[in-house]
């Protein structure tokens, strides 16, 4: 078969891995027990359906198919390493009763189930257990159940692909050596389980969001797939945190479709078509806001949906209650004093009192250095002087903030902006 006539299967499988390759890839890590094995697994799989699917057809249910394949693929892959280890031949022998098991049962049923059960849910539990280092939970969540490469997960952390890498090596080992079951935990044990798992799911939001580096402002599989997790933890444990964090990625999701030009320039919000916002994920995220706030037992994700709420409710940046904002950040600096918090606060004086009151709050975030390489204080700041007509500054900071980000769009806003002052 030609080439030409392959590409279609080639675009069907690379969409399939872009949406599909989470779940899969879970589903693979219950059956197999075993992450590298399982992610080794379905990259064979991948690569039989675009040899296989141009001559048998694509199947009616890809997903299936590509579990099953991977499971016999890794199977095969044991059998090899079972000439150097016997331990390896057991396992094998294992998934191929399992297998059977499996096929002379609802095959579907066994690798389709969305319910609350859901495969990727007990992987987020699993790489999120408290006998692994904060810091490794999420880098490992964030790679095995998201996807994210290990070089957005390191600018994530600030630190250097290798260490990053090490540091999730260290963690699967932990994981099969420990070991550590493969399961959504027991009422009793949830709550000392959230919190990561809160933080997991948010920063694979705020990747999808506003993505590290690339020619796109934001991942849509990224912010669905982390809204997808936090309605899967809403549902399983509603407490006042997992439904603040669910309405605050609504919210902020709800904006998608005014931030970038369709040529896919950045727009800012103060020059968004507030047309294009969602009302229905408004709708739904304040919903949820207002229960979470009843309990009275909130923190800082609800804390910051109010914010984004009062921006959603908004007819327009003039209209927006700056002060509430303010008073709302007031309160999140109590409970997360950190410094991209007082930056945001800062800014959000500067629409209530003036330029100069929060270019003065700003500078005072950047003295402390904690942000001394995070482009969006240094853009921050260029607004800031902008505004005042202290054109040098600003081109300055402009400059520093371009040479620290990745975005495509992000630094050709940038560049705009620099031109302009020029």
């Amino acid at each position: 078969m030609s080439e030409r006539s392959t590409e279609p299967i080639r675009e069907l499988l690379d969409s399939l891995y872009r949406v599909d390759s989470g779940r899969i890839l879970a589903t693979l890590i219950r059956l197999l027990g075993d992450f590298d094995l399982a992610e080794e697994a379905m990259h064979e799989a991948f690569a039989a359906a675009l040899s296989l699917w141009p001559k048998s057809g694509v199947p009616g249910n890809p997903r299936p198919w590509l579990i099953s394949t991977a499971r016999f693929k890794a199977i095969d892959t044991l059998r090899r390493r079972a000439r150097f280890d016997a331990s390896q031949g057991e396992l094998a022998r294992y998934l191929e009763a399992q297998s059977s098991s499996a096929a002379s049962s609802n095959e579907k049923d066994s690798l389709e189930d969305e319910g609350l059960e859901d495969d990727r849910l007990r992987l987020i539990f699993t790489c999120c257990h408290p006998s692994l280092a904060p810091d490794a939970r999420v880098a490992l969540t964030l790679r095995e159940v998201c996807g994210l490469t290990t070089e957005e997960i390191a600018k994530a952390f600030l630190t250097t692909p290798r260490t990053l890498a090490q540091r999730i090596v260290r963690a699967k080992a932990k994981i099969r050596e420990t070991p550590i079951r493969y399961e959504v935990p027991s009422p009793e044990e949830l709550p000392e389980r959230l919190d990561a798992v809160l933080q997991v799911v948010y920063l694979v939001f705020n990747e999808g969001y506003c993505a590290a580096a690339g020619v796109e402002v934001t991942r849509a599989e990224l912010t669905g797939e982390a809204i997808r997790l936090g309605r899967l933890l809403a549902e399983l444990q509603p407490e006042p945190e997992v439904l603040g964090l669910l309405a605050l990625m609504l919210l902020q999701e709800s904006r998608r479709a005014a931030r970038t030009s369709q040529a896919g320039e950045l727009i800012l919000l103060e020059h968004q078509d507030r047309s294009l916002w969602n009302r229905e994920q408004i709708a739904e995220g304040v919903a949820l806001l207002e229960t979470a706030l009843k309990s009275r037992r909130f923190g800082a994700y609800t804390l910051q949906a109010a914010i984004a709420a009062v921006h959603a409710e908004a007819g327009s940046v003039a209209a927006t209650d700056w002060r509430r904002i303010v008073a709302l950040y007031d309160q999140l600096v109590r409970i997360q004093p950190s410094p991209v918090v007082q930056l945001n606060r800062a800014v959000a004086i500067a629409m209530r009192d003036g330029p100069e009151a929060g270019l003065t709050q700003i500078d005072a975030v950047l003295e402390h250095g904690e942000l001394a390489d995070y482009y969006l204080a240094h853009s921050a700041r260029a607004d800031m002087c902008r505004r005042l007509g202290r054109t040098a500054e600003a081109r300055s900071s402009y400059e520093r903030a371009l040479a620290l980000t990745q975005q495509e769009p992000e630094r050709q806003f940038l560049q705009e902006r620099i031109r302009q002052l020029k």
